[in-house]
């Protein structure tokens, strides 16, 4: 079962998430005079874009949790560096980022739409949406006319912090901790590099051995860094195997083990490994908090004709 499949169950869950949880200055149905076809227009882009490239999902929604979590979901991530102006996109945890190139097609279908009407920070907010959960979300945000460096540096989790760590940065954006356990399962998409997980593989002892030696196999003590790997067994598949292979003692980032290591979250850990119905549950609802991070509404901020520039 492919990750679309997977996630086509949610469906079913997210309405009343979306009702109960929203911020107040926010509305599933935001564009439904301005911008009407904008929903349509989004989920036939984004199919198109992981049909050329079926990873795609992986990296937009790193996209969304990375903005989100500096300033709130203002799009400032998208922002690129000028001689005046220093954006997101250097900072340590973004330099492995991707799916810009998307996101700027996108949006150049929904400005020859709906010109100057439809922000950075919702069609990123869309795209998610139809990369990884396929439901509605609330929408209204504005795009931020700053970017924050330093912020970028120190907030955004590392795959090197432990469970303290993680549960005092997701609670400092009003995450709980079953949240910050629940988002992590984003995880069972995509890959890491090398970089982000040699020091597990080599010197870690929570850490099954065959498990060490396998992914020893393309990330060698030294060099390689860029060098890809599955950050679960089924890379594609919207599933339990990220959960599964904590359990299992392989995680492959250190983060994602101390969600599993004898802490707080084993527990639920444990729950999601096995239950399918609870974790997409979370998840959802996860999401939509983030998604909910301290959005730009009303007159502030504005609304990008381009997303890497400011107007």
């Amino acid at each position: 079962m492919d990750s679309l499949t997977h996630l086509c169950l949610i469906i079913s869950i997210i309405p009343s998430l979306l009702a109960s949880s929203a911020n107040a200055q926010l509305s599933t149905t935001f564009y439904a005079t301005s911008c009407p076809n904008l929903q349509t227009i989004v989920r036939n882009a984004m199919r198109q874009a992981s049909a050329r490239d079926s990873r795609l999902p992986a990296p937009i929604l790193r996209l969304f949790f990375h903005d989100c979590f500096v300033q709130g979901c203002d799009a400032s991530l998208l922002l690129d560096d000028t001689n005046s102006f220093t954006g997101e996109k250097t900072a340590i945890p973004n330099q492995s980022t991707r799916g810009y190139e998307a996101i700027d097609a996108i949006k150049t279908q929904v400005e020859a739409a709906c010109s100057a009407t439809v922000s950075c920070a919702d069609i990123l907010a869309l795209a998610t949406r139809d990369g990884v959960v396929l439901e509605t979300v609330p929408l209204g945000r504005r795009d931020s006319r700053t970017a924050n460096l330093n912020a970028a540096n120190s907030q955004i989790p590392s795959p090197f912090a432990g469970l303290s760590t993680l549960i005092s940065q997701f609670a400092a954006k009003g995450l709980s901790a079953r949240d910050m356990t629940a988002l992590s399962g984003a995880h069972t998409l995509g890959f890491s590099r090398c970089l982000a997980f040699r020091t597990r593989i080599y010197n870690e002892t929570n850490i099954d051995p065959a498990f060490a030696r396998s992914r020893r196999a393309n990330c060698p003590a030294s060099g390689g860094d860029n060098n890809l790997v599955p950050l679960d067994g089924t890379p594609a598949g919207f599933d339990l195997n990220y959960y599964q292979s904590l359990v299992n003692r392989r995680g492959l980032l250190h983060s994602d083990q101390e969600l599993f290591n004898g802490g707080s979250q084993d527990a639920l850990v444990r729950t999601y490994s096995t239950n399918r119905a609870t974790f997409f549950s979370d998840f959802a609802a996860a999401m939509v908090k983030m998604g909910n991070i301290s959005p730009l509404t009303g007159t502030n901020g504005e609304i990008r004709r381009n997303c890497r520039v400011l107007n």
